[in-house]
């Protein structure tokens, strides 16, 4: 299993904007988020619980979960959906169904290296966001 805790650096970002609007993110707040070009991951591992902080000039997150079990997130955006993590060989996978409207989203995130490479999708749209390993 790959080792994927460490500390990540955003360095690119392709369409994020596309998917914020299509998961139903307001003008306003995809704006800021589109702006923010400093942000962080930071993963970590106790046990078999996971935390990934992500830290911007805007606003913070930090998600806790367990391989395999589903649990309920509070989205950056606020939205509460239910998620579920798991890890095949180094790619880590998120999926998310918002109750609400029903909407199933999914994060590939792609370990390699020393680079991490997120694809986000929401129906037809696909962002893809690099990161740069900083912090072993």
């Amino acid at each position: 299993m790959t080792d994927i805790t460490g500390k990540y650096q955003l360095t690119s970002s392709e369409k994020f904007d596309d998917y914020l609007k299509a998961v139903g993110v307001g003008f306003a707040l995809r704006k800021l988020a589109t702006l923010v070009e400093s942000a962080t991951i930071d993963i970590t591992k106790d046990n078999d619980v996971y935390t990934m902080k992500t830290t911007t000039t805007v606003k913070n997150h930090e998600v806790k979960f367990k391989l395999g079990e589903q649990f309920t997130e509070h989205t950056m955006d606020g939205r509460d959906v239910a998620c579920t993590f798991s890890l095949d060989g180094n790619k880590l996978h998120q999926v998310q169904r918002d109750p609400k409207t029903n909407l199933e989203t999914t994060a590939e995130r792609e370990f390699t290296g020393d680079e991490l490479i997120t694809t986000l999708r929401a129906g037809d749209v696909t962002s893809v966001r690099k990161y740069k390993k900083v912090v072993p």
